[in-house]
């Protein structure tokens, strides 16, 4: 079944993003709002790691948290709105948020 992850914690502060990364599956997505966003920043060890997931999982961002931090998504990332991010929990069979 595919997961859709989504991560609101910045990965500068605990490892969140990183154990999160070894358990996406093909399928899978991983939605980075809030803090997590700072992921994407450039040449940043975060969206090396990002860069490296398999182009079996898709990979967004909730675009007002990004406008919020000044952050421009790498052409990898699917940005999002709020009624896409509502259409997305819909769309994956589970959805599980890394609180």
């Amino acid at each position: 079944m595919a997961t859709l992850h989504m991560l609101s914690h910045s990965p500068f502060s605990d490892s969140r993003l990183v154990s999160c990364l070894r358990l996406l599956g093909p399928g899978d997505g991983l939605l980075l709002t809030g803090d997590a966003t700072y992921a994407l920043q450039p040449g940043s060890a975060q969206l090396q790691a990002l860069g490296l997931m398999p182009d079996t999982i898709a990979l967004f961002a909730l675009e007002e948290d990004l406008q919020a931090r000044a952050i421009a998504a790498p052409p990898r990332v699917q940005v999002v709105d709020y009624p896409a991010f509502v259409e997305l929990c819909a769309t994956f069979a589970k959805v599980n948020s890394w609180l």
